[in-house]
Formats: C-alpha cells, sequence, structure tokens
C-alpha cells in the first residue's frame, strides 16, 4: 500500500511501476483530506470531477504504452493565490470569492502538461499578506504539529497538505518568507528560488491578477524530500511567457558535492533580531553534528552590511510591492528607485560575501511556530505581538526573510529538527544568486546528516 506521506518521487515510482493507479491515487487523496483535515483546515476548495476524468485519461495512456510526463497521476492541491483553470481561485479575498480563472498561471499549466492532477486548492492568508493562514471566507488553517498554532504564511495551507499527505506537492509563493516560514513550521522542505528563475505569471495579489513579475516576489515548490525539490525546480524553472523569444535559463552547477568540500558560514544569532532559546537550540546542534560529520564552517564570517539596514530596505521594497501593505504609505516611483539603487549596493555586498563562502546558514524565523494572532485593533504587522514569546512585536518576524529575500537569494530550507516542546524548526540554506543547486546540494548533505521529513501527529 502507497503511504501518502511517502515522497513525490515515491509516489511517481507506485504509478509508474502500476503498484497504484492515477485513479486510486487520487481516491486516497480525497479519502484522506475527508477524514484528517478538519482540525487542520489546509484544503478549501475541491474539484473532484474534473480529476477524475483526468487520472482515468492517464491510467488508459499508461495502459496502452504512451509516454507520459514526470508527474503522471500525482494528485496535487494548488495554493490558492494561483489561477487554477476551471477551479475556483480566490487569493484569500472575498473581492474574488466566486472567481474561477480560465487560464492557468504559468506554473500550474506547467506541472500539469507533465501531468500532475490538480484537484483543489488550499488557503491562504488575504492577498497572501500574513505570516498566518486565515481569511473571512474559509477561516482558519492550523499547523499539524499543535492546533493551536499557525503554520505559517503565506503558504499556511500548502505546507499544512504537504505535511499531512493531502498532495504529492505544492507550489508557494515568497515576497517575504511565505515559502520559507511555513517550510519550517509545518517540517517540510521548501526552495526559494532566485528572483525571475520560476515564471510567476497569474499570481493573485489583487483582483486583476499579475501577468507581469512583481519586484521581489517568487513561485517555488513545497515537498516531502529533497529529490523532490531537485525534481520541480528542474520542472518549474523557465522564462515568463513574454521573455520566452530570447530568454534561456542555465542555472549552475553546484559549488561543491562533498559536505567537506563546501565553504560555509553559520550566522545563527543577531541582536537586529534575536532568536529565541528554543529556536537556537535546534540551529546550534545542526551546526555541530554538520561539524562532526566533516564540515568547514565559520563562525564569524558576514557580509559586508549593516543588517537592519538591509532588512528594513527589503522590508520596504516588499511593501511597495503589493497592495496589502499597512506598514507605509503610497511610494512614488523615485522614492523606489532610491531604494532600489540601495538594494543594488546590498547586492554587491552579498555577492562579495560569496566569493568566499558558498552557503550561509541562517534562521527562517526568530521562533517556532506561534499562538495564533488575529489582533482585534486591524493589521498584525502594526498591532500584533506574539504572546507565547514575551509580546515579540508581530513585525521582527519579516527581519530574517526580508534580508535575503529582497535581494534575490535562493534559498532551501530542510526540516532540521524539532524544539523541546516538539515543534518544527528549519534553517535558511542561502547560496549566491542563481546559484540554486548549490543551496538544493547543500541541504541534501544537511539531510544526509540529521535526517529528514517526518509526519506530524495528525497525519499519522
Amino acid at each position: 500500500m502507497v503511504e501518502l506521506t511517502s515522497s513525490l518521487t515515491t509516489l511517481i515510482t507506485a504509478l509508474d511501476n502500476k503498484d497504484v493507479s492515477a485513479r486510486e491515487l487520487l481516491t486516497m487523496h480525497l479519502d484522506r483530506i475527508n477524514r484528517l483535515d478538519g482540525d487542520v483546515n489546509a484544503v478549501v476548495t475541491l474539484a473532484p470531477d474534473r480529476a477524475e476524468a483526468e487520472a482515468t485519461e492517464i491510467d488508459n495512456a499508461r495502459a496502452g504504452g504512451a509516454d507520459l510526463g514526470r508527474l503522471a497521476g500525482v494528485p496535487i492541491t494548488i495554493k490558492d493565490a494561483l489561477a487554477t483553470e476551471g477551479i475556483r481561485s480566490t487569493g484569500g479575498a472575498v473581492e474574488l470569492r466566486d472567481f474561477v480563472p480560465d487560464t492557468d498561471a504559468v506554473a500550474v499549466a506547467k506541472v500539469r502538461n507533465e501531468g500532475a492532477v490538480v484537484f483543489g486548492k488550499t488557503n491562504v492568508p488575504r492577498w497572501s499578506g500574513d505570516y498566518q493562514c486565515y481569511n473571512e471566507m474559509f477561516g482558519t488553517t492550523n499547523n499539524p504539529w499543535d492546533v493551536e498554532r499557525t503554520p505559517g504564511g503565506s503558504s499556511g495551507g500548502p505546507a499544512a497538505a504537504v505535511a499531512m499527505g493531502f498532495t504529492g506537492f505544492e507550489i508557494g509563493t515568497d515576497i517575504g518568507g511565505s515559502i520559507r516560514l511555513p517550510a519550517s513550521h509545518c517540517g517540510v522542505y521548501g526552495h526559494k528560488p532566485s528572483f525571475g528563475v520560476i515564471p510567476t505569471h497569474g499570481y493573485l495579489d489583487s483582483v486583476a491578477y499579475h501577468r507581469n513579475v512583481s519586484d521581489v516576489n517568487v513561485f517555488g515548490p513545497i515537498a516531502r524530500s529533497i529529490d523532490d525539490l531537485d525534481l520541480l525546480v528542474d520542472l518549474l524553472a523557465g522564462p515568463n511567457p513574454d521573455d520566452a523569444p530570447g530568454w534561456r535559463l542555465e542555472l549552475p552547477p553546484p559549488r561543491a558535492a562533498e559536505l567537506a568540500d563546501f565553504r560555509v558560514a553559520a550566522w545563527l544569532d543577531d541582536s537586529f533580531c534575536p532568536v529565541d532559546d528554543s529556536v537556537s537550540a535546534v540551529l546550534q546542534n545542526v551546526v555541530a553534528a554538520l561539524e562532526d560529520a566533516g564540515a568547514q564552517i565559520s563562525h564569524t564570517a558576514r557580509p559586508d552590511l549593516e543588517p537592519m539596514a538591509a532588512a528594513v530596505n527589503g522590508s520596504n521594497l516588499i511593501g511597495s510591492a503589493t497592495d496589502i501593505s499597512e506598514m507605509q504609505e503610497g511610494m512614488s516611483h523615485l522614492v523606489w528607485d532610491v531604494m532600489h539603487r540601495q538594494r543594488g549596493e546590498i547586492r554587491q555586498r552579498w555577492s562579495e560575501f560569496f566569493g568566499d563562502i558558498d552557503v550561509l546558514l541562517c534562521p527562517v524565523s526568530p521562533v517556532p511556530a506561534f499562538q495564533h494572532v488575529h489582533s482585534s485593533q486591524g493589521s498584525n504587522w502594526a498591532h500584533g505581538v506574539l504572546r507565547d514569546f514575551d509580546d515579540m512585536p508581530y513585525r521582527h518576524m519579516l527581519r530574517w526573510n526580508t534580508l535575503i529575500g529582497s535581494a534575490y537569494l535562493p534559498v532551501t530550507v530542510p526540516p532540521v529538527g524539532r524544539t523541546a516542546a516538539g515543534l518544527p524548526v528549519g534553517i535558511q540554506v542561502v547560496a549566491p544568486f542563481l546559484h540554486d543547486r548549490t543551496a538544493l546540494a547543500f541541504a541534501r548533505r544537511i539531510t544526509e546528516v540529521i535526517g529528514g521529513y517526518e509526519a506530524p501527529p495528525l497525519a499519522v
């Protein structure tokens, strides 16, 4: 019997070997959601009829010996911030309550063309604008490790669905940590690619959804193994349609292969965003285990920049790229251009740093999954505090993520352990711009030393 908490690559092998049919695998996923999603509330829209027809067609084609795509028959859900042709897609906003797109987001079309069977949508905060996952239509998504806590955001529904075995994989979005933080909080793998590597047409962050590329924002895979991320990055990478006539992508190979050959820096804490002891203990254990296994790690190497200033610059740029920022007023293009030039200097400092370093290890979040915060004063960003972490200001959650993401750097987040309270923790494996394969390769080395995904209690 196929375990639905297996990796995507395991599910593909089972389908290819005809150990399970596409139709059977879809039914298993639908049954599992029906049984287990009540306390989690990750999947908010189901479209089984069309999915069943697609799965049956794939089974018939496989029986006839036809050449099939690399994902043929894998049932998947899609983050509700991505347009899916023929399936309600809301962006978590009531303005799109009944919106059914007539085309797929480009990334969704890519996996559908490889045979993935899209059967549902997963929950997001309104316009993907929060580190939690709730909206007035579909309610709150809870963390599979502790339902009193958030799965993270904005890709909270997707990460919870992956952790629970509700889907073969997911495609998340990340402008300020929206892949990285949910992956860490739910104990799964996520990859935030270098900016521009995966097409983002079809993103629902406003009523008029995106054909253009939004600054900083990226799409990337969320899955249960590093093999899955490798496969999905290969499948998803490529140009946006407008660039396709002349745009080609050839990501560099990993800078190293063996653990001891990587030049590694560990930046596990900093006064610009202090890390809670519960997370710090896990991260320190990871670094110690890697060093015991032969990794050469500098504990002092840092980019030549002021991290708070860089994080604030990133937060402001992200705010200007969204319709949901409540931390600043409207911004003129001139002001944006000045900040963009400042980012250019910050990116140069990162490039110089990565002349001597291959990967940087740093926190995803200063805290593990936190108790739900729905501010009665309006904006969580402006007014929210983390009650279970000494009333830490909610906006501090942005800092490690914006420091990295606004500089367009690729990040792989593997699960690396759990706190004493049993909450998952991930780590940011940061590589130079366009060196996504280096981040993925070192995350593979971490998994070999530490271990990887484990099913949460609610998934058993």
